[in-house]
């Protein structure tokens, strides 16, 4: 495997928007606030993370911006000394917090952003916020969290034919845009989501992505693969990222953790046993001495997980932890 390990960190299952892949328009159930980590429970197991030799920490939800004093989070996050800390965001709220997310210490922040088109955005977010979401990237790119990067989730006949406009829009704002494929923890709705119905047809592969760029702008010059992502440059001055769990599973290279809001450790997101950390925290009163065996035990079963069929996989991304 490459790199350094990550513990993506989900403090939250709630969300401000409802994304035709991700979240039911109504009817979803949500864990009971007591049912989540608290942020003394998370501190504790980032602690062990990072005594575990996983230097690179990542919150997200759900929206983790729709928990309260999510920056007092960060601050405490940082006095951990991590050699990354990042938020993964909708952006929505990120103009009011993007500065003082920065002074509590956190580094960056990767932005979802599917569409760059007020009226689908309200299609595919099922709420208005477009100009909320490019007023946040605005403002995080000036508290200095960088480097800046959007996710955005290629659906085909959704929002495919955007892919020039993103290149110019990573072009023209000099920040990384990532296509990510669409995965069957996701769905599309009504056909996929909202009924659990999983259409392949609706995957747009990585290799077709880079054709469609490279027909209209020339040659996607590889770059170092960053992450889960394969990066490249364009002549324009765009930097492209594709990420295709679909078409190129990338289990081999892949370092993450992944806690949810819920306190369940998972290797992935389609692991679905997962370790029950809330458990061992409250029950078994685990100390971080504890919680680093049982984050060793994930580690090195990591090196050899196998995700199995994951059209068989019935995950809400959202309970997950994105």
């Amino acid at each position: 495997m490459k790199g350094s390990s990550v513990l993506r960190i989900s403090v939250t299952d709630r969300c401000n928007l409802r994304c035709i892949y991700c979240m039911p328009e109504a009817g979803v159930k949500l864990a009971p606030h007591t049912g989540l980590l608290t942020y003394e429970e998370i501190i504790l197991v980032a602690h062990a993370a990072v005594l575990s030799g996983i230097r690179r920490l990542r919150i997200t939800g759900g929206e983790p911006l729709v928990r309260k004093n999510l920056v007092d989070l960060v601050y405490n996050l940082e006095h951990l000394n991590p050699e990354d800390l990042a938020l993964t965001t909708n952006g929505v709220l990120l103009a009011e917090f993007a500065g003082p997310l920065k002074e509590a210490g956190l580094m960056r922040v990767t932005v979802s952003l599917d569409t760059l088109r007020p009226n689908r955005f309200e299609r595919i977010a099922r709420r208005e916020g477009l100009g909320k979401v490019l007023a946040g990237i605005e403002a995080a790119a000036a508290a200095g969290l960088k480097p800046l990067k959007i996710n955005t989730v290629i659906v085909r006949e959704v929002n495919d034919d955007e892919l020039p406009d993103f290149v110019d829009f990573s072009a023209r704002e000099k920040i990384e845009v990532r296509f990510i494929e669409l995965m069957p923890t996701s769905g599309l709705m009504p056909e996929c989501k909202e009924i659990g119905q999983w259409r392949p047809s609706l995957v747009m592969s990585g290799a077709e992505i880079k054709k469609s760029i490279e027909e209209k702008f020339g040659r996607m010059s590889p770059l170092e693969e960053s992450g889960v992502a394969k990066v490249f440059a364009l002549e324009n001055g765009a930097r492209i990222g594709l990420i295709t769990p679909i078409s190129e599973p990338f289990c081999a290279d892949c370092r993450r953790l992944r806690l949810s809001s819920e306190g369940v450790l998972r290797l992935c997101l389609f692991d679905r046993a997962g370790m029950d950390l809330r458990k061992e925290l409250r029950e078994n009163k685990a100390d971080a001495r504890a919680i680093v065996s049982l984050l060793a035990q994930a580690l090195k079963r990591k090196q050899t997980w196998v995700r199995g069929d994951i059209a068989k996989v019935n995950h809400d991304m959202f309970r997950v932890g994105g």
